[in-house]
């Protein structure tokens, strides 16, 4: 399966999608102009991994900055973590935020009261 890694910009986070390490990072600011075609390719990504995942996927996010519709389609992408681990595969969410940013934390909160996968939350400097 395809590695993905897309470079950050000011508008977009980082992405790195490794099927042979089980390991999704998502990092930086989210904000792009058309969210909905930013994560296509992730999602897609996460379809085809899905068929036959890694035995332990590592999912590390942390956001700068999320607008709504990025939310909207990290919600999609969360229930493809959720259906991994529904499905007995150990699946591990790790959600950085940084120190003082209750809003980050809030939200990482959030999607973890609405999922049926636990988050993991570690605070990091700024």
């Amino acid at each position: 399966m395809e590695h993905i890694s897309i470079e950050g910009t000011a508008q977009t986070p980082s992405v790195t999608l490794n099927a042979e390490t089980g390991v999704i990072e998502i990092k930086g600011r989210s904000i792009p102009e058309n969210a909905w075609e930013f994560y296509k390719p992730i999602y897609d990504w996460l379809e085809a991994y899905a068929v036959s995942p890694h035995e332990n996927t590592r999912v590390e996010l942390q956001f700068d900055y999320l607008n709504t519709s990025s939310s909207k389609r990290l919600f999609d992408i969360f229930h493809k973590f959720e259906k991994l681990a529904q499905a007995g595969n150990n699946v591990v969410i790790n959600w950085y935020y940084e120190k003082d940013d209750d809003d980050m934390l809030e939200t990482g909160e959030d999607f973890q009261d609405i999922l049926k996968i636990p988050f993991t939350f570690i605070e990091i400097e700024k």
